[in-house]
């Protein structure tokens, strides 16, 4: 692979994510920076200083003419940069959520197929080793399931003003919940077919149609069922804050954080520290006939080697033409739970897929 050309990559948006990716093409031979693209100046890594940020997306583009455009700007312009750049002929890779309409989600995927080109969204849990093994035990337990998931963030200063920032076009539920509706949809492989969403304004900060907590419920065709919460704000409990539990009639696989763990901390957010896995089976005695197993998930990725492995996976797929046809309709179907929660939470209605 060392041999091939590298992939010439503009990057926009440099946020959290953005510099993470950026930082993943700078070390990656497989790729080089071509422009770093974002509204106004931040401050870069150090490895990353040697390039200029650019103001304009389309100029990067037209003048750049990439190999792969890495879109990383806040929700409301993915779809726009994605079909923009695909029509241009790049590959993309886009932070989820895909768009914030599933219209527009759709409308992304279908331009990745008119044009050949790959679209990865950023779902960082698919490549997290830990994450797969939940997955796999969940699956091995087999359904139906009961998925009981939040990720609540305690958040102030500048964690509060991205927050914010972010709730001008996506609410809480959404901006993260794509990430466990994926999560539920790949261990059950059924379909969702219901929503209902619940959400309240907790703070004057933000506009007031939009919601810094919220909830949903999907239920699936299998008879499976599934929740996931989502808080952010100076207001949040940091008690039970990060909840990853998997329930069959057969046992459970749940994620055992360590008791130390903050909620404004990034890692926190796809770090294990230990599963658990229980068996339901009983004995004669109608004690359970095996104790618990405890997985402990020590040397896992922090987030940067897990933004590594998104790129090295986007550069595969590329290489070795790899088959996003999965990849692109989940990142779609996850969207689409999410935001029919986001209207069931607006309209106050249940919401059939």
């Amino acid at each position: 692979m060392s041999s091939l050309k590298p992939l010439r990559v503009v990057v926009a948006g440099l946020g959290n994510m953005g510099r993470s990716h950026a930082l993943a093409y700078e070390t990656n031979p497989g790729f080089e920076i071509a422009a770093l693209v974002n509204r106004s100046d931040v401050p870069l890594p150090q490895e990353l200083e040697r390039h200029a940020i650019r103001r304009s997306f389309d100029d990067a583009l037209r003048e750049e003419k990439p190999d792969v455009a890495s879109i990383n700007t806040y929700s409301d312009s993915h779809a726009e940069y994605a079909v923009k750049a695909l029509e241009a002929g790049c590959h993309v890779f886009v932070e989820k959520p895909l768009a914030t309409t599933v219209a527009d989600a759709e409308r992304v995927v279908a331009a990745a197929k008119a044009n050949g080109r790959k679209l990865v969204v950023g779902y960082i849990l698919r490549h997290h080793p830990s994450w797969v093994r939940l997955i796999a035990e969940a699956r091995a337990l087999g359904g139906p399931y009961v998925f009981r998931m939040n990720l609540n963030q305690q958040s102030s200063g500048s964690t509060w003003a991205t927050h914010k920032q972010l709730m001008q076009t996506t609410p809480p539920i959404v901006d993260c919940g794509v990430h466990y509706v994926d999560v539920m949809c790949q261990i059950t492989d059924a379909k969702p077919v219901e929503v209902r969403g619940m959400g309240l304004r907790l703070s004057d900060e933000i506009a007031p149609d939009m919601y810094n907590y919220g909830h949903l419920q999907v239920l699936f065709d299998d008879g499976s069922v599934g929740w996931y919460e989502a808080g952010w704000g100076p207001m949040i409990s940091e008690t039970a804050f990060f909840v990853k539990d998997v329930i069959s009639p057969n046992g459970c696989v749940s994620i055992v954080m360590d008791e130390s763990a903050k909620s404004d901390d990034i890692d926190t957010h796809t770090k294990t520290s230990r599963l658990r896995i229980h068996h339901a089976k009983t004995g004669e005695d109608g004690k359970f006939a095996a104790p618990d197993q405890m997985l402990s998930m020590e040397g896992e990725p922090g987030h940067q080697e897990l933004c590594d492995m998104e790129q090295a996976f986007l550069l595969k797929a590329i290489r070795d033409d790899v088959d996003l046809t999965r990849h692109m309709s989940d990142a779609v179907k996850s969207l689409a739970v999410c935001l029919a929660a986001d209207e069931s939470v607006r309209t106050g209605r249940a919401i059939k897929l």
